[in-house]
């Protein structure tokens, strides 16, 4: 019987601290904040284009292996200063190259920030010897956004979504990649496909989109949420055992890819951009009031002719649906590519796509679903042909309400062109859905077939997980 009344306590505690960490961490986004009158004001008054060429120039950035071997190349030429900020940062194959450049940098004295989100620092930094040996450097500091505390469930769930590398003064890269394989590098096996834009500064001038970028870190890096890790006993073995390692991968990228290493013009390799305005979240931890939201589809509002966005995952609420529609209404072609529900990395958005597909069509909107085989991770837009706008935003609850999240508009007509020729390129595997909903494959293309498992996974996460949805 002592035992029966012992287990019974132990559940009723258990059952009590599950309850609490549950309802902590779900409480403070119940209720969708709604976009204030001063911030409607600020974000109508923004103007996005520039009478002549600014001194910023860019290209984008289009495949997995130049992505990587850009960020190698502005590391190991930073002279000053390196900047990372990232989702999540894994010390795998494409993610120890960008750690050995970054420990290779700090031997020379550069300066290293890196900041990533508190699950990344929870699952792949703390314990983790590559990071804690570049963690132990002198003129290194790694900082963890938001870091794991179950005795605050109502801070679990605000996430860092922030993707950028700044090198120096001169160039930077901002965009959707995450810092490890999946995102960087020509790897086999699963793999995204994503956006970034590197922006080169002919000329660090005030109030120029790297300063904006700079002044947004600042902010974030200065958060009582944003903690130092800090490394207990960095004598230990594994972390000298780490840092050899690392050395020499560094002298073997040297060697196996020279051309990550050589100095390049980058006047020559970019595009001139009138102006580019950086567009960001509320970086508080609590629910945010929807400002990258309300800003992209003011800005897509103003379209004179058409719009294109893409999007991995569409998960909107009754505000988003309105706005999409105020969008399409005012605007006369307007089309949206997302991935097909077989072809969908994120089971969640596919349940709540295959949910809510027909409220979607109802805005007006044009849909394309990729079903190209590789799960798409872009987040990009233009309108008419001159603004482009990539960065991190997805058209979701989440990247709406609670985390934090970036877009740079660049007006540029070059990148704009440029841009959507690889959008189109995109396009090329998507099926066209029609207004009931039926799809249409291009000519010599067979849509993939939703398997038994994706349906069954779709049918067990809708019965459980629906009423989750303002939190995906």
């Amino acid at each position: 019987m002592k035992k029966k009344k012992i287990a019974k306590w132990v559940g009723a505690i258990f059952l009590s601290l599950l309850l609490y960490i549950m309802v902590g961490a779900v409480a403070p986004y119940v209720k969708s904040p709604e976009v204030s009158e001063e911030t409607k004001k600020r974000i109508q008054n923004t103007d996005y284009l520039g009478k002549e060429p600014s001194g910023e120039r860019a290209r984008i950035l289009v495949d997995n292996g130049t992505a990587l071997a850009e960020r190698i190349r502005l590391i190991s030429q930073a002279k000053e200063r390196i900047i990372l900020s990232t989702f999540d940062f894994r010390a795998d194959e494409s993610g120890k190259d960008v750690l050995a450049a970054l420990q290779a940098a700090a031997d020379r004295g550069v300066s290293v920030k890196v900041i990533v989100d508190g699950m990344s620092g929870f699952l792949r930094v703390v314990g983790n010897e590559y990071f804690g040996t570049l963690a132990a450097m002198d003129n290194v500091e790694i900082k963890i956004y938001n870091p794991f505390n179950f005795a605050k469930p109502w801070h679990l769930m605000a996430r860092l979504h922030d993707k950028y590398l700044i090198a120096d003064h001169s160039a930077y890269i901002l965009g959707g990649r995450n810092t490890f394989s999946y995102f960087l590098g020509d790897h086999d096996g699963y793999k995204n496909y994503d956006w970034d834009v590197l922006v080169y500064e002919q000329e660090y001038r005030e109030g120029c989109s790297m300063e904006q970028v700079e002044q947004y870190f600042e902010g974030v890096w200065a958060l009582p949420e944003s903690r130092l890790h800090r490394v207990r006993h960095p004598e230990k073995q594994k972390y000298a055992d780490a840092r050899a390692e690392l050395e020499e991968r560094y002298r073997n990228m040297q060697k196996e890819h020279p051309d990550w290493f050589e100095q390049i013009d980058y006047a020559e390799k970019t595009v001139p951009v009138n102006k580019a305005t950086l567009l960001s979240n509320p970086v508080t931890l609590y629910a945010k009031e929807p400002t990258v939201f309300y800003a992209v589809t003011d800005l897509m509002e103003r379209a004179e002719e058409k719009v294109r966005f893409h999007t991995p995952y569409i998960l909107c609420n009754k505000f988003m649906l309105e706005r999409l529609e105020q969008v399409c209404g005012a605007v006369p072609e307007v089309t949206m590519m997302t991935n097909s529900i077989a072809n969908n990395g994120n089971p969640f958005g596919s349940m709540d796509y295959w949910k809510n597909k027909k409220k979607i069509l109802d805005t007006g909107v044009n849909i394309l679903e990729y079903d190209g085989g590789v799960s798409y991770h872009g987040k990009c837009f233009t309108v008419d042909d001159r603004l482009v706008g990539v960065g991190s935003f997805n058209w979701d609850m989440r990247s709406v309400y609670i985390d934090t999240e970036l877009m740079l508009v660049l007006d540029s007509p070059e990148l704009n062109t440029h841009l959507q020729w690889i959008m189109d390129e995109y396009e090329k595997q998507a099926l066209t859905i029609h207004e009931d909903g039926t799809a249409t494959a291009p000519e010599g293309m067979e849509p993939q077939e939703v398997s038994l498992k994706s349906k069954i996974r779709i049918a067990v996460l809708y019965l459980f997980g629906y009423w989750a949805r303002f939190l995906m």
